[in-house]
């Protein structure tokens, strides 16, 4: 086999060029003018053909945009050759802006951007920097309700939001892996996998629901299972017990983890819209009061929160016994309490702050993160959360309809018009004047590139997209940021056909390209 050579390799002769951007650098790439040229590897004139064909596959050759390069100071006119040309016009055609279209085209063929979207395809996922909080926990604790930290969005922040967001899915998994509960004996304990190793699990959290399906359901669809189970688990407690992340944080933190709706009984309790008072009636009550001005949330999510099953304890209790537990085990330490779920479970997770937050003398900060969660009460709820120094931040994708249930299907700003015209009344007596709970962040699906901008219900309320659109949200009125670190492996893998069909074909082909390509270097 004929050796070719060096003049015949395209790459050899991008040392003419200079980059523009003094950070592309690639140690080994001879598009780098400060390394010096090493003698191209022994190929063959077919692999060399077969290179140059994937390549071109890879990046759908359009005609020569306008490049980036520089040529260097003049040299002596030297003699080209025909081949020299030709590997020219190859090099200066090479274009990934349809891969990356904010980029510019040289930073784009930059072997580093290559590996960032084959890194972005992997299951391995790359966190945001950890900065130490130090004596600012309280403040990304919500102790000024986040003012100055959400438009644009704290880097900081946005690494604690995804990081709790990461318990919840922590929370989906443990269930999906063993959803079913016996109905004969007390639940084994349940191992769960804690996104950070820091924290250690606790306890183990039930849900039960006031109602039960018709004998008849059985008869006619035996094979629903665990999903016809009024018992199920629901979540965990967990604290951080490592001496090196107490410190980056400033506190030693208590996180209650719930998932979102699993079971048809739950979806049930769902649907159970009425508002209802927190607390049972009394023969003191002021019969005088209007509605309005007594704390009221959705039957259905209080049903699940104090409901007792037959051989597990109601939510209510378990949670408060064990969030007791551990305020003794740590007294005198600094601690917080941070209140996290997807879905129902950021239903849940208010009325388990509400109870925290008044279950002693000398209770922690207690703040809620939730995603994509329903209304749950009336004004007066709300504000007695505020009262009671309860922070809430609610993360909204704009178009998730699960965010503006239950109560009327508009937005807070035209509920609050019609509660306040001649209708209002009217609202009140049918029990849905729902309002919203603490400070809202809101990302949008539309601002991903990725995803389809008509993604359909199930993705704009999915817990993963969330988190992408999280990582990947600057400011209200910024685009999504180009350098979001949070792997695309699941999403994808989740919501394959909300993503953008060019996007897919684009990166499985980069993926394909990029194995050939390593093997050709390997040979």
């Amino acid at each position: 086999m004929l050796q070719i050579s060096s003049a015949m390799n395209p790459m050899h002769n991008a040392h003419m060029f200079q980059v523009r951007r003094t950070s592309f650098r690639c140690q080994t790439s001879p598009l780098n003018p400060s390394t010096k040229p090493s003698p191209p590897p022994p190929a063959s004139t077919d692999s060399t053909r077969l290179h140059m064909a994937n390549l071109d596959k890879l990046l759908q050759k359009q005609p020569p945009p306008i490049t980036q390069f520089e040529q260097q100071p003049p040299k002596p006119p030297q003699n080209k050759t025909d081949n020299e040309k030709k590997s020219k016009n190859i090099v200066e055609g090479l274009s990934l802006a349809r891969l990356w279209p904010e980029m510019k085209a040289t930073e784009e063929m930059s072997p580093r951007h290559l590996n960032r979207l084959q890194r972005l395809l992997s299951k391995t996922a790359e966190y945001s920097p950890r900065n130490v909080l130090g004596s600012r926990w309280r403040e990304y604790h919500g102790s000024k309700d986040w003012k100055g930290l959400l438009d644009p969005l704290d880097e900081n922040l946005r690494r604690e939001v995804v990081r709790y967001g990461e318990f919840v899915q922590a929370a989906y998994h443990s269930f999906h892996s063993d959803p079913a509960m016996s109905t004969e004996e007390p639940p084994m304990p349940r191992r769960v996998l804690s996104p950070d190793r820091s924290y250690k699990v606790t306890k183990s959290l039930y849900a039960t629901s006031s109602i039960g399906l018709p004998k008849w359901v059985d008869d006619v669809a035996p094979d629903l299972g665990w999903m016809t189970q009024r018992s199920s688990w629901i979540g965990y407690v967990a604290v951080c017990d490592d001496r090196r992340e107490i410190a980056r944080m400033g506190r030693r933190d208590i996180v209650i983890s719930l998932r979102g709706t699993a079971t048809c009984l739950e979806w049930a309790e769902n649907m159970m819209a009425q508002l209802t008072d927190m607390t049972p009636k009394s023969d003191d009550d002021d019969n005088s009061a209007s509605a309005q001005e007594k704390p009221k949330v959705e039957c259905g999510f209080l049903s699940l929160y104090k409901t007792q099953g037959a051989h597990v304890p109601s939510l209510a209790k378990s949670v408060i016994e064990e969030v007791k537990r551990l305020m003794e085990e740590y007294k005198g330490e600094t601690l917080s309490i941070t209140v996290t779920g997807h879905s129902l479970g950021a239903a849940l997770a208010l009325l388990v702050a509400d109870e925290i937050s008044t279950c002693g003398a000398d209770v922690p900060p207690v703040a809620v993160i939730s995603f994509g969660g329903p209304r749950v009460g009336n004004k007066a709820f709300k504000d007695r959360l505020a009262a009671q120094n309860v922070k809430v931040l609610r993360v909204v994708n704009s178009q998730d309809v699960i965010t503006r249930v239950p109560g009327m299907f508009v937005s807070e700003e035209v509920e609050q018009k019609l509660k306040n015209s001649k209708i209002g009344e009217m609202v009140e007596n049918m029990g849905l004047a729902y309002t919203h709970v603490g400070v809202e962040l809101r990302v949008d699906t539309k601002m991903s590139p990725y995803l389809k901008p008509d993604a359909d219900m199930a993705c704009c309320h999915d817990l993963e997209a969330y988190l992408h659109l999280v990582d990947g949200y600057l400011a209200s009125n910024c685009p999504f940021r180009a350098n979001a670190k949070r792997s695309l492996a699941r999403l994808m893998q989740d919501q394959t056909s909300n993503m953008k069909k060019l996007y897919t074909s684009k990166a499985k082909s980069l993926t394909v390209n990029l194995a050939k390509q390593g093997s050709f270097s390997n040979a």
